[in-house]
């Protein structure tokens, strides 16, 4: 099973993006996406590359499902494969520990540490 972790792009320059996922920033390409995307919007990332852009109408509700995942014990195989994903990813900095707050949407930081 593949599995895409959803952030938000912070910056863009060319063919990469710095994307913050729950405080964890890290650079990932956008070789494979069919969207442009700029800076607030959502993406799924898969080892280091966007595959989709999140569509507005669905953050709230991808966010808070992967928020849940997170929140289960390490025990559990699909929040060790989401962490996995996030720490698979090219880094260009750490903002914090991943936890269950998420990316900030309409503004709003949903918990998480801000660099």
């Amino acid at each position: 099973m593949c599995l895409g972790v959803p952030g938000r792009v912070v910056d863009v320059d060319g063919l990469t993006a710095i994307v913050d996922f729950w405080g964890i920033r890290r650079e990932t390409r956008l070789d494979v996406i069919d969207e442009e995307v700029s800076p607030g919007d959502y993406i799924l990332n898969h080892v280091g590359f966007a595959i989709r852009k999140i569509p507005a109408e669905e953050i709230e509700e991808t966010l808070s499902l992967y928020e849940l995942l997170l929140k289960e014990t390490d025990e559990d195989i699909m929040a060790a494969d989401v962490r996995g994903e996030i720490e698979a990813s090219p880094g260009v900095g750490l903002g914090g520990a991943i936890g269950p707050a998420g990316p900030d949407v309409d503004g709003e930081r949903r918990g998480g540490n801000d660099e």
